[in-house]
């Protein structure tokens, strides 16, 4: 196996080796009589002054390799890699190139995580101004006509009003939903876990969306009956805003007359999946993975004419993601989505219930 030396070695070596050969044919040259030559103390002169030659020679390369290095090391300290600067100054060329290498590999990470978060950022901003403009432009329309004379008129002042209201509301409904965003992408919001029936949140949110969905004739219903309550553990009401955010999303891309059901099935021993399914006109598959982006709109022309913030699929993944669960989406266009999700299993069955028999445990089991 071929022994590898450092550069410096293999110069110092051969530089060292050049000038013995040298001075020992000078020093044979000072004795003319070859035949009388005490060989073995010239030899040993050779060793000694190969050896002081390498001596003298590595000790300078040395220094000179390190003050030129440590300079290197003294401008990336600046970058403030620590990962960098905290490791001992090398000489050895091998080694310098391969940490610099992973140093400008890490700094070419980073330099692409910031591209990413810029551009992120500027179509967070954009999305955000266009968001509030809207319902801002509308306000301040209905107003500026009011005071140009509309005030006189109590019906129209009552419907500009009216109007304005609305506006107000929706610029309410996008700062709220920014403001829990924010709260749950930086981890500040607490979940206030409990054991509860995940069917009967489902019935109480179908009951408060019944109206939304009887103006497109959408019919929002279970896959079967549940004639036995499902306990899951989980923060109660964000996961009702869950239900919800689905339900509306499916109320507004849905097509008129069409069906939303829900079902709620057994994934492993201690996960249940929710699923919201429709018969709407489906997602385009290259719109799917940016979906729960915020403010993200497969159809940016019609979609803000249904109203709401352009967040609620976005909310609907952080809460998710906030229980440790998964999101899922599949959608077929023409044909419909499914969005779905998991949720922990109860460990036990509030107190208050009533403990169920055996056939009520087997038909519970079953479903």
């Amino acid at each position: 196996m071929a022994i590898k030396l450092k550069k410096s070695y293999k110069f110092a070596l051969r530089s060292s080796l050049v000038i013995t050969i040298l001075i020992t044919a000078v020093f044979v040259g000072f004795h003319m009589d070859v035949d009388h030559m005490d060989w073995p103390h010239t030899l040993l002169f050779a060793l000694i002054c190969f050896a002081i030659c390498f001596a003298i020679i590595q000790i300078r390369v040395e220094r000179f390799i390190y003050r030129r290095i440590k300079r290197i090391y003294d401008d990336v300290s600046l970058l403030e890699s620590s990962s960098f600067s905290s490791k001992p100054v090398t000489t050895d060329m091998r080694t310098l190139v391969e940490e610099i290498e992973k140093f400008a590999e890490g700094k070419k990470i980073e330099i692409d995580t910031l591209k990413i978060r810029e551009e992120y950022r500027k179509d967070f901003l954009g999305n955000v101004s266009h968001e509030l403009k809207t319902p801002l432009f509308t306000v301040q329309g209905y107003i500026l006509t009011l005071l140009d004379g509309a005030m006189k008129d109590k019906k129209l002042r009552k419907k500009y009003l009216q109007r304005a209201n609305k506006g107000v509301e929706r610029l309410i409904y996008i700062v709220k939903d920014l403001d829990l965003i924010t709260k749950l992408e930086a981890g500040e919001l607490k979940l206030e876990r409990e054991d509860f029936d995940i069917i009967e949140l489902i019935q109480n949110t179908f009951e408060l969306l019944e109206m939304k969905a009887a103006k497109k004739e959408i019919s929002l219903t279970f896959d079967m009956e549940y004639p036995n309550p499902v306990y899951v553990n989980g923060d109660k009401e964000k996961i009702q805003q869950v239900i919800s955010n689905l339900l509306v999303n499916s109320i507004k891309y849905g097509l008129p007359k069409g069906t939303t059901e829900v079902s709620v099935e057994n994934l492993i021993k201690n996960k249940v999946i929710v699923r919201v399914t429709d018969n709407g006109g489906g997602i385009p598959k290259q719109h799917i993975p940016r979906l729960f982006e915020r403010f993200y709109r497969v159809d940016q022309s019609g979609s803000r004419n249904e109203g709401g913030s352009g967040l609620g699929l976005s909310i609907v993944k952080h809460i998710v993601e906030a229980h440790g669960e998964k999101i899922y989406v599949e959608s077929e266009v023409d044909v419909g989505s499914e969005f779905s999700f998991t949720l922990e299993k109860a460990s036990t069955a509030p107190a208050s219930e009533k403990t169920p028999n055996k056939e009520e445990k087997s038909t519970l089991e079953s479903n």
